[in-house]
């Protein structure tokens, strides 16, 4: 466990190794801290935390993004997969183009998820009108979800939720949030796709947005060999569940 401190040296947050060698490194990110440094984040990212805590060869070019392979949004916690050098990221980059990596996230969702399983398939772009948002668009990007129900939940006070397992097949920004909304069942405390009425009402029994990546398969860039990571919840998302009642 690595920490990611502040200039002033004030202890911001503690980052999980989940495996590392001397080509990759995996961690469990944590909820509301950004991935990718930028001109307009005046926050501690998990590059910045990298380079911190670390001196990997990967550094010496910036095209690499310190050899972060993917992304995860902020709000969203789980695997994240960083590259050592410049020929593991690209080897690991690939198998992400040519969608030989299998990734699971945990969600979830206001209401009754009909069918138990599907596919959602809608195109998606920047929203014209709100430039920080992602829609439903003609001429968007492809764009394909899978989800099957994990569990249903009901509870008097607060409704019918489904708890998702979301395999992306493709990697849009907030792809996973846009299709649930767009489905009709938004993420549990998302603010900006569920709606900041709807969000502020579920942090009183959830703090954060409840979306998780849990599982993240992809074969080792140097040797080859498959590797299976599995990531529990977080044990606040895990107390947000008890808050509910399971249904069959």
């Amino acid at each position: 466990m690595c920490s990611l401190r502040a200039e002033e040296g004030k202890l911001i947050v503690k980052v999980q190794i989940i495996f590392e060698d001397k080509a990759l490194l995996l961690v469990n990110k944590p909820s509301g801290l950004i991935v990718n440094r930028s001109q307009t984040v005046k926050q501690p990212t998990i590059q910045d935390w990298l380079e911190e805590n670390f001196k990997f060869k990967i550094f010496d070019w910036p095209k690499y993004r310190s050899g972060l392979v993917h992304r995860l949004d902020k709000e969203t916690s789980g695997l994240l997969l960083i590259a050592k050098t410049p020929q593991m990221f690209e080897k690991l980059q690939d198998q992400f183009k040519q969608r030989q990596v299998k990734k699971h996230y945990l969600a979830l969702v206001h209401g009754r998820v009909f069918p138990e399983k599907g596919v959602i398939r809608a195109a998606l772009s920047r929203n014209p009108f709100n430039r920080e948002k992602f829609g439903v668009f003609l001429g968007g990007r492809e764009a394909k979800t899978s989800y099957k129900i994990i569990r249903y939940y009901c509870n008097k006070q607060l409704g019918d939720y489904n708890l998702l397992e979301i395999s992306p097949e493709t990697g849009r920004t907030h792809q996973i949030r846009v299709h649930l909304k767009y489905w009709g069942y938004p993420v549990v405390g998302d603010s900006k796709y569920a709606g900041r009425k709807t969000a502020r009402a579920d942090r009183r029994w959830c703090p954060r947005q409840f979306l998780h990546a849990s599982f993240l398969a992809f074969q080792h860039p140097q040797t080859g060999r498959q590797l299976d990571f599995f990531c529990p919840l977080p044990a606040i998302l895990k107390r947000a569940l008890e808050t509910l009642q399971p249904s069959p």
